[in-house]
């Protein structure tokens, strides 16, 4: 990840509990075992490109919790998006706060510090240019399961960019932006292996789970009431079948997990549903304790 001197770059001076590069993912991979990766909180992520005036496809930082603080090597236009709050710039001595979900304009030698959210996890980070880390199987994303794609920023790291493709659209400015939710209401599809749970639509439709602490860019482990195999199926195994984003699957103990872009690309447990793909983003932004219920469609 070191860029020529001299050429445009953003070197990291301060990192918080884990900060990686990521862009829309590798999608197609699956057969060799590769997941999806790219931005768990997608729309967050392609809103903070177009305030840019990047491509959608370009690369930008997912950064958890904040406490991640940049030096620019020249003059640039930065956007932080997801949860509401401000991006810190200090020039110098001096230091001022600017709104996140809008164009920042920052000069060489400033330093962007990404305080932590007062509600949600993940923050978005785009750099127009984009963030020009050489990419692996078509996408410049980390992947925290495979490996895959440029490891987790660490101090010293410094991360070319690309160049300025085209300005800000005209106009633009702060984008409105609530608080991220702690309690979500999720519309999930049954299946493939909804018969495995005994009233998998009845006991979906009537829990309430929490997400528990050890949840991951892998999979949101969820605490709470115990999805029971039906009686036809204990002591059952299955065969490892494909899986997907935003697949639930329940595991022996009955608490179900909900994969995310990180997630493996077969599993041995059944898959009681499939979150709507609309709905999938909000588990980006899911602090641990925070409720969730499922909505059953069709069932």
């Amino acid at each position: 990840m070191n860029g020529e001197s001299g050429s445009r770059e953003l070197v990291v001076t301060e990192v918080g509990p884990r900060a990686l590069v990521v862009d829309r993912g590798r999608p197609g991979w699956a057969h060799i075992g590769v997941p999806p990766a790219g931005a768990l909180d997608g729309p967050a992520h392609a809103l903070a490109q177009r305030l840019v005036g990047n491509p959608p496809e370009a690369a930008g930082l997912e950064i958890l919790l904040g406490g991640l603080a940049l030096r620019a090597s020249a003059a640039t236009t930065v956007a932080l998006t997801g949860p509401p709050g401000g991006l810190v710039v200090r020039t110098g001595a001096r230091e001022r706060v600017a709104a996140s979900h809008q164009p920042v304009h920052v000069h060489a030698g400033d330093v962007l510090v990404v305080p932590a959210p007062t509600s949600g996890l993940r923050g978005y980070l785009a750099v127009s240019g984009g963030v020009a880390v050489e990419p692996v199987l078509g996408s410049r994303s980390a992947d925290t399961l495979s490996g895959l794609g440029p490891a987790p920023l660490e101090v010293g790291a410094r991360l070319p960019l690309g160049p300025p493709t085209s300005t800000p659209p005209v106009g633009t400015g702060a984008v409105g932006v609530s608080a991220a939710p702690d309690a979500v209401g999720i519309r999930l599809h049954l299946g493939p292996r909804a018969e495995w749970v005994d009233d998998a639509a009845g006991r979906l439709r009537g829990g309430t789970w929490t997400v528990g602490p050890t949840s991951d860019r892998v999979g949101v482990r969820l605490e709470g009431p115990a999805l029971e195999r039906a009686e036809a199926f204990r002591g059952v195994e299955l065969r490892s079948e494909g899986l997907v984003g935003g697949a639930v699957q329940v595991p022996p103990d009955g608490q179900p997990v909900v994969f995310l872009a990180d997630h493996p690309t077969t599993g041995g447990y059944p898959v009681v549903g499939v979150v709507e793909p609309a709905e999938l983003p909000a588990f980006a932004q899911l602090r641990p304790g925070s409720s969730v219920r499922f909505v059953p469609l069709g069932g």
